[in-house]
């Protein structure tokens, strides 16, 4: 598996999975009914952030977005989102693409990185994280309108690099 920074061709690539992930309503606040002209800017990062894609066998797997969390006095703290195509779930695709996140976060000069809104029922993604040494610092409860579960709590999680 190859971790590479995106470009504007592979978004075509990244939004079939980005667009069921999304529809699945179980990890993303994202709104559900996104274009693949709207989801762009949802996901492929500007300066001064980046989105990463993981390669396997030439086909895109996987994808990343980080960037600093806040503007300003705030900006020496990064943030990331990830994504796994749900068929590649479960061989190490997000693994991959959580230490290359860490990785540019230090090289960039981060201080931190926190995750802002971690569904607290998205067991892999919490189960991942705690294997990377990140710590739930709260979980604000009742903030993310699970289709199953109902309301459930979103894990503010941190990283210190």
């Amino acid at each position: 598996m190859i971790i590479r920074q995106a470009n504007e061709s592979d978004w075509a690539d990244i939004y079939p999975f980005f667009r069921l992930i999304v529809s699945e309503g179980t990890t993303y606040a994202f709104p559900k009914e996104l274009s693949l002209e709207d989801a762009r800017p949802w996901w492929m990062e500007r300066p001064l952030g980046t989105t990463a894609v993981a390669v396997e066998d030439s086909s895109i797997v996987g994808s990343a977005k980080m960037g600093p969390n806040r503007p300003g006095r705030g900006s020496n703290v990064a943030t990331a989102s990830f994504m796994v195509d749900p068929i590649h779930q479960g061989n190490g695709v997000g693994l991959a693409l959580s230490n290359y996140d860490i990785d540019w976060a230090r090289a960039a000069g981060y201080r931190s990185i926190q995750f802002n809104a971690v569904v607290a029922t998205n067991a892999a993604a919490v189960r991942l994280w705690k294997r990377l040494i990140f710590s739930i610092i709260t979980t604000v409860p009742n903030s993310f309108d699970h289709p199953e579960h109902g309301l459930v709590g979103l894990h503010l999680m941190y990283l210190e690099l």
